[in-house]
C-alpha cells in the first residue's frame, strides 16, 4: 500500500457530512430575477443538476411606489410554484429559499411571502443587506478558499461590498446602487451619476479600504458586462467565472456600450433583453468601484449568494480543499475505469517537473486525476472531448490559462495531434514554455496509463536528469509484461519532447 493518500489528503465525498450535501436546492428570489439552483454537493467544488431563472423583475418601479411590481409578483409566485413542484419530485424539499432588496423594502413583501407559502409551500427568508453581503461572499469562497479582496455583489436593487481577510468575510455595506433603482432616479444621466459618485465616497469611507486588493465580482449585470468586454476583445474562451479585466479594458468596455446598438449587442453577446437593460446603469457604477477603491486586478465570480448558502452548510474539513482537486477526484471516482490511479500517476509524472511551484503541482495534480475520465468517448475524439470538458467545465480555483493548460496536457494524454483543432486561438493565451510543458505532461500520462496494475502498487518510476537530457524508466517486476510495443513507441513519444534520451531498467524483485 501507499503512504496515506501523500499529498491529496483523505478523500471527503462520502463522508456523512458530505453526503448530505449530495443534493442541495436553493431559490433565490432577487429584485430582478427568481433563480433556482440544485447542486449536486457532495464535492468541494459542486455540479450544477439543475439551474433555471425567470427575469420577474420584482424590484422595478419600488421607489416611487413602495409596492413589489404587481407582475413581477405574479411571475415569480408563478415560478416559485414551479420550483416547489421540481424540487418536490427531485425529493429535495424543503428547499432553502432567500429574498434580498426588492422584498425586504418593499411594503407589500411579508406579504408576498406569506402568500408564497401557502400557496407553494415555500418557507422564504428575508434577509438583510449586510447577511446578503455575507453570504455573496462566502460564494467568492467556495471557488478561492483563503482569499484576500473585496466581494462587490450588484443586483437589480442594491449593491453589496464585503471584505474578505484570509478566507474570513469582515466588514460588509450595502447601498441602494443596483441598476432598477438607478434608472428610478429624476433628473436624468447627469444627476444619476453624481448619486452614483456621492454613494461610491460614503462606500469608501465607511469599508476604510487604503490598500489595493483583488476585487471579486458577483451578480448577473456585472457578468453581463464581462460577456461585453470578451466580445470587444474578441477573447477566445466564453467562461466567465474567473475571467479578468483591468481598469483600463473595463473603460473601454463602458464607451463601446454608449457607442453600440444595444439589440445587437445583445444578441451577438447572448444577454436577455431585461438583462441587457440594466447594463448602462451597471456601467457607470462599474466605473465609479474602480474610480474610487483602484484595485490592483478584477476577477468576476460565477458564484455568489447561492454558492454561499451551499458553503454555509458545508464542513470545515470541506470548506478547507482545493475545490479543483477535490472536484477532479469526485470525477475520477465517478468516471473513470480505475479510481485511485490517479495518485500512482501522480507520483509517475512529477519527477519531469523538479521546480514546479504549489500552483503548478495542483494542476498537475488535476491532470492525473482526469486523465482517465473520457474514456468512454469515441477514441477518434477523445482528445477534442476532454479539452472541451476541462477548459467549460463548472471546476472553481482555476484561472483561465491554467484551463487551457489543463486541457492542452489532457489532449496530449489522448492524441500526438494538436495543430489545426478549433482549439487553436485558446493556445495563443499560452506561451511556448506552457505549451511544451503541456505536451510533456501529455505524453507522460499516456505513458503511464498504459503500466497499468491496480491502485496499490506503483508500476514503474521516471528518473529524469535535465542537464543531461537522460530520461530512465525503472519498471517493477509485476509490470514488467505491459511494456510492450505501445508502450516502448510512447516512452519514444515522451523523450522526443523533451528533447533527451532514454533508457528502460526493471527493478530486482524484492
Amino acid at each position: 500500500m501507499i503512504d496515506e493518500w501523500q499529498g491529496f489528503g483523505r478523500p471527503l465525498f462520502e463522508d456523512a457530512a458530505a453526503m448530505g450535501l449530495g443534493r442541495v436546492g436553493v431559490i433565490d428570489v432577487g429584485s430582478n430575477s427568481v433563480r433556482m439552483v440544485v447542486f449536486d454537493g457532495a464535492a468541494r467544488s459542486p455540479a450544477y443538476f439543475y439551474n433555471e431563472k425567470i427575469m420577474c423583475a420584482l424590484g422595478a418601479g419600488l421607489s416611487e411606489t413602495g409596492h413589489l411590481n404587481p407582475k413581477g409578483r405574479v411571475r415569480a409566485l408563478s415560478a416559485i410554484h414551479r420550483f416547489a413542484a421540481l424540487a418536490k419530485g427531485m425529493g429535495i424539499t424543503p428547499v432553502t429559499a432567500v429574498a434580498t432588496a426588492a422584498v425586504r423594502e418593499a411594503s407589500d413583501g411579508q406579504e408576498f411571502c406569506d402568500e408564497v407559502l401557502a400557496k407553494t409551500g415555500t418557507k422564504i427568508w428575508i434577509i438583510d443587506g449586510h447577511e446578503e453581503a455575507r453570504l455573496s461572499a462566502q460564494g467568492v469562497l467556495l471557488g478561492w478558499p483563503k482569499s484576500y479582496g473585496l466581494v462587490c455583489d450588484i443586483g437589480g436593487s442594491s449593491m453589496e461590498l464585503a471584505d474578505l481577510d484570509d478566507g474570513q468575510v469582515g466588514r460588509r455595506v450595502t447601498s441602494a446602487l443596483g441598476p432598477l433603482k438607478l434608472r428610478e432616479i429624476k433628473g436624468g444621466k447627469k444627476a444619476m451619476k453624481a448619486y452614483v459618485r456621492e454613494t461610491m465616497d460614503g462606500l469608501h469611507e465607511q469599508m476604510n479600504r487604503e490598500t489595493k486588493m483583488r476585487l471579486f465580482l458577483v451578480g448577473g449585470s456585472w457578468r453581463a458586462i464581462a460577456r461585453i468586454d470578451m466580445d470587444r476583445r474578441g477573447y477566445p474562451l466564453t467562461v466567465l467565472h474567473e475571467y479578468r479585466m483591468t481598469a483600463r479594458q473595463i473603460s473601454k468596455t463602458a464607451a463601446y456600450i454608449v457607442a453600440s446598438d444595444p439589440t445587437e449587442l445583445r444578441h451577438r453577446c447572448g444577454i436577455s433583453e431585461s438583462r441587457m437593460s440594466l447594463v448602462p446603469q451597471a456601467s457607470i457604477v462599474l466605473k465609479e468601484l474602480m474610480r474610487k477603491f483602484k484595485p490592483k486586478d478584477v476577477a468576476v465570480s460565477s458564484y455568489g449568494i447561492r454558492e454561499g448558502m451551499l458553503y454555509e452548510q458545508m464542513p470545515d474539513e470541506l470548506r478547507n480543499r482545493d475545490p479543483l482537486v477535490e472536484a477532479c477526484r469526485f470525477a475520477e471516482r465517478k468516471d473513470a475505469r480505475l479510481p485511485g490511479f490517479g495518485r500512482l500517476l501522480y507520483d509517475f509524472v512529477t519527477p519531469l517537473f523538479p521546480r514546479s511551484n504549489w500552483q503548478r503541482k495542483r494542476i498537475i495534480k488535476a491532470a492525473t486525476l482526469l486523465h482517465d475520465v473520457s474514456w468512454r468517448a469515441h477514441p477518434d475524439y477523445r482528445g477534442e472531448v476532454v479539452f472541451d470538458n476541462v477548459t467549460r467545465a463548472n471546476l472553481g480555483g482555476l484561472k483561465h490559462s491554467e484551463r487551457v493548460f489543463l486541457g492542452l496536457a489532457l489532449m496530449n494524454r489522448y492524441t500526438n495531434k494538436r495543430d489545426g483543432t478549433r482549439f487553436d486561438p485558446l493556445f495563443d493565451m499560452l506561451s511556448a514554455q506552457q505549451i511544451k510543458e503541456a505536451e510533456v505532461l501529455g505524453k507522460a500520462m499516456r505513458l503511464g496509463a498504459m503500466l497499468w496494475l491496480d491502485t496499490d502498487r506503483a508500476p514503474g518510476k521516471l528518473k529524469w536528469k535535465p542537464k543531461k537530457r537522460e530520461l530512465t524508466l525503472i519498471l517493477a517486476p509485476e509490470a514488467r509484461p505491459l511494456f510492450g510495443e505501445v508502450a516502448e513507441a510512447r516512452l519514444t513519444s515522451l523523450t522526443t519532447a523533451l528533447n533527451a534520451t532514454s533508457k528502460v531498467r526493471f527493478a530486482k524483485t524484492t
